[in-house]
């Protein structure tokens, strides 16, 4: 008797399919948007160089993150086929170009919502934490951000929450992770989790050390995401996780995601605490067991463990122990 397809099958098969869609797409067009319903009124916009969330509804439409500037034009028109309503919100989960590049064009194509303390008018509201407001609106600098597409909206405590189309959507700073300034966006009917680059599927995690970037801070926010995720039968399905970069996925992969980075992350530092020196503790090759799932010819394991050996002993650095030159080569 054939067996009947897992949940989490089903989802590897369709983001095989999704990725086949956007690879086909590229060809024609290297900033084509492919778009992927993920639950309820969530879908998933893969675009070049990383993804992208739209919630649709009466209310409207709210925009996690907005992909390379060279594809909001495709985004927009990708939102246009899912909703004719306005683009309300787009949240940024940080400040990196390849998730705000688009906020010009996207809001732009959208109207803010009036309130009691205003009238409404063009243009979507931005909303991001206050620490990745403050690098997109620097007057010089990697993450800066052309005026119109700066956030309107931030916040400075642990969470911002919103009711939209019928469903609360959870904005949740996770400090020091991938940079100082990430959000988690949960929306809790659709249980969707967008994590943006905190959690990378398809590579190892990047960790921007210069913008408050940690290892620890992204073990804690891998841990978060697996707080927040509830599976379905035989732990696939259930609660549905949008990477910044990567497949589609749901708890079981960020779990598996999660033991190797921790794992790495607890090898470096017993190489540090011996005194190894970077090279030799490259040389010890504490990712060799995982290199062949997430290395990349852009970001190889070497460079990982790079990044967690500077974030290990610059914080070994507070208490008086030598901090590692910097090494950089980590993506954004």
């Amino acid at each position: 008797m054939r067996r009947p397809l897992t949940a989490r099958l089903l989802v590897t098969i369709a983001c095989v399919g999704l990725g086949a869609v956007a690879r086909a797409q590229s060809k024609t067009d290297p900033n084509a948007v492919a778009v992927w319903p993920v639950q309820r009124n969530v879908y998933m916009a893969v675009g070049p160089g990383g993804n992208a969330a739209v919630q649709i509804g009466d209310d409207g439409v709210l925009v996690v993150d907005s992909l390379v500037a060279g594809a909001s034009a495709n985004l927009v028109a990708a939102i246009r086929g899912l909703s004719d309503k306005p683009i309300r919100w787009i949240v940024n989960t940080h400040s990196h170009p390849d998730h705000t590049g688009g906020n010009v064009a996207v809001a732009k194509a959208g109207r803010y919502i009036s309130s009691g303390n205003t009238r409404g008018g063009d243009g979507a509201s931005i909303l991001t934490f206050e620490r990745a407001l403050r690098r997109m609106g620097a007057d010089a600098g990697p993450d800066v951000v052309p005026e119109q597409g700066r956030p309107t909206d931030s916040y400075f405590v642990r969470s911002k929450d919103l009711f939209f189309n019928g469903e609360a959507v959870q904005v949740l700073h996770q400090p020091a992770a991938h940079t100082d300034g990430d959000s988690l966006v949960v929306f809790r009917h659709s249980d969707v989790v967008v994590a943006g680059d905190v959690f990378t599927p398809q590579r190892y995690p990047a960790i921007d050390i210069d913008e408050g970037g940690t290892i620890d801070g992204l073990v804690a926010g891998l841990n978060h995401i697996l707080e927040l995720t509830v599976p379905a039968w035989n732990q696939e399905g259930g609660t549905m996780v949008i990477p910044g970069h990567g497949r589609l996925c749901d708890e079981a992969d960020v779990s598996d995601y999660r033991d190797m980075v921790t794992i790495v992350r607890d090898r470096v530092r017993a190489l540090v605490t011996k005194g190894l020196t970077l090279a030799q503790a490259q040389a010890a090759a504490p990712t060799f067991d995982y290199d062949g799932v997430y290395g990349t010819p852009d970001y190889s394991g070497d460079m990982f463990v790079a990044a967690v050996y500077r974030s290990l002993t610059a914080s070994r650095s507070l208490t008086g122990s030598p901090a590692a030159p910097p090494s950089g080569g980590a993506p954004r």
